[in-house]
């Protein structure tokens, strides 16, 4: 109680009888006094009528108004930021108007509590973007301006929970029309609200378009990463897959243990686990064959032979049930199965000055030698492929370039046709298929490699790839997207990226990964896993993740 007040009150109880009923009233008036709030009068820096305050030059938002406020105006304010609550102390606000100020941060929330509020205009200030809670709990708004501020985007689902928005203005704002504004582009196509024409500042594409012009489709909002999922703490040099009764299995050739060893996909613990070992001491390709529900390992080695295991499945063990022939094959480095004419064949590739790389064919009691290809040339790998529905196969060698054997139907042999022109130094060749056209990877160690594309007659080449040190290559197609992973000794090791429109690759992701030695894709249900085998350290199992970047 002011001063005056108590000596009003003093004077008031010297002037009733002191009886005992007037001593008690003057107690009792003076502890009301005491209790009763004070009814708060309009801020300095405001002008005040019954329900409106008008505001210029506040330093903060003031925490007392008259009682009865339904409209509050504030005009070049000295703050920047409104932070959440602020204006919660006014809960009976209808119409709320924060012009010509220097508001550059608006949390989340900032308006909570304003249950009444149907008009908000927060125009000519100085904000580039708005917490994704800006305007949570105003129920009752029906008129939104955002307009002449420098607003460049707007946080997906902002007007969410605007149920009855009949207005909203963002004319005067720069707006960037990239993924993150795809959002305000679809919910405009289904909103009621009246949105006055505006039009998008950047991306150069759609520099001066209105915004309502645009569709969902001009937005191109789908990427993509390769996340490490799991790694494994040994080395490999290849890494093969094959199915069995429904489960996946995954076998890795270890260099330095030499051992063949073999994980499955464990469901429940959504991982790969150790499974079984094929016990060899120089394993550089183990090479899974299933046939007639039959798994067959093709174990090739070093040193000391290479051999071919049989599934047990009474004892649950790998089985040696056949040697491969010593005299032709005496240093192998990779091995490819495919089927031609109802028979199916491997080739493995023999990398030794006196061997040769030897097709393989299965006769049902176990796999004979069929034909000697390619002698003593070091080969480094074989790839199988169809050309104008003539198999094909392409042999890598150090000591020359690529030869290409094609399949004589009335022979039923490979006979050799020629090499790839101007190829040297090529450790593997891979194709893939875009569109119905063929094209060829050819890695290489020293040089650039290069991609070749099939033009009726001949390979033409099209595009030159950095990658020193590669001697281990994929192509593969997840999604719909076709990528290129090259392997590199001396660096990252880069995963490439099919652009339709250009008709090339461009560099997508690097992978950390070293000395890769051989990759594959394995797909599990709704996963997909890059493997990377690592001749010097851990192998790793990358993840491909799509991802929408309209949605954050």
């Amino acid at each position: 109680m002011s001063r005056v007040g108590l000596r009003r009150r003093r004077r008031w109880c010297r002037s009733i009888p002191w009886t005992t009923l007037g001593l008690l009233l003057c107690l009792v008036g003076a502890s009301l006094a005491r209790w009763v709030p004070k009814i708060p009068h309009c801020p300095p820096t405001c002008s005040c009528t019954k329900d409106n305050a008008f505001c210029v030059d506040t330093k903060a938002i003031p925490k007392s108004f008259p009682q009865g406020i339904i409209s509050l105006t504030m005009i070049n304010v000295g703050f920047t930021e409104i932070p959440a609550g602020s204006f919660s102390h006014l809960h009976l606000l209808q119409f709320l108007l924060l012009n010509s100020n220097t508001f550059t941060l608006i949390a989340n929330d900032a308006f909570a509590g304003l249950t009444h509020l149907q008009y908000l205009f927060i125009e000519n200030n100085d904000i580039q973007t708005l917490s994704t809670h800006t305007f949570r709990g105003l129920k009752s708004l029906i008129h939104l301006s955002l307009s002449n501020n420098n607003l460049r985007v707007l946080p997906r689902d902002l007007f969410r929970h605007l149920d009855i928005l009949t207005d909203l203005d963002l004319r005067g704002n720069s707006l960037l029309c990239d993924c993150k504004m795809k959002w305000l582009v679809e919910w405009m196509g289904r909103t009621n609200t009246s949105v006055p024409p505006m039009v998008c500042a950047d991306p150069l594409e759609f520099r001066g378009r209105r915004i309502r012009d645009l569709v969902p489709e001009d937005f191109h909002c789908m990427s993509a990463d390769f996340a490490v999922y799991e790694t494994f703490p040994f080395q490999s040099v290849s890494v093969e897959s094959y199915t069995l009764n429904g489960e996946l299995f995954i076998v890795f050739a270890q260099p330095y243990t030499g051992i063949c060893t073999l994980y499955v996909w464990d469901d429940m613990g959504q991982a790969f686990r150790k499974h079984y070992n094929i016990t060899s001491h120089s394993a550089i390709h183990c090479k899974p064959v299933v046939i007639n529900n039959m798994v067959f390992m093709v174990l090739a080695q070093l040193f000391g032979g290479s051999y071919i295991y049989k599934w047990e499945e009474a004892s649950q063990h790998f089985v040696k049930i056949q040697d491969i022939d010593t005299v032709r094959v005496l240093k192998p480095n990779f091995v490819e199965t495919f089927q031609l004419e109802d028979d199916l064949f491997f080739v493995m590739a023999d990398s030794s000055k006196a061997g040769l790389t030897t097709l393989y064919r299965w006769n049902s009691n176990g796999f004979y030698s069929y034909q000697s290809l390619h002698p003593w040339h070091r080969d480094t790998h074989v790839e199988f492929l169809e050309v104008d529905g003539t198999p094909w196969l392409i042999l890598s060698s150090i000591s020359q370039p690529p030869v290409i054997y094609k399949w004589n139907r009335s022979r039923r042999q490979f006979a050799f046709s020629g090499h790839l022109p101007d190829a040297a130094d090529v450790w593997m060749v891979r194709h893939f298929n875009v569109s119905g056209t063929l094209y060829l990877c050819l890695g290489r160690f020293i040089g650039d490699s290069r991609v070749l594309r099939w033009e009726g007659q001949q390979f033409v080449e099209v595009q030159t790839l950095p990658s020193r040190g590669s001697k281990a290559a994929l192509p593969f197609t997840v999604a719909g997207r076709q990528y290129l992973v090259l392997g590199s000794d001396y660096s990252f090791s880069r995963v490439y990226l099919w652009d339709k429109e250009e008709q090339r690759l461009w560099p997508f992701q690097e992978l950390n990964v070293r000395a890769p030695r051989a990759f594959n894709l394995i797909s599990i249900k709704n996963q997909d896993f890059l493997f990377a085998a690592s001749f010097k350290g851990s192998t790793l199992v990358y993840e491909h993740l799509m991802l929408d970047l309209s949605a954050k």
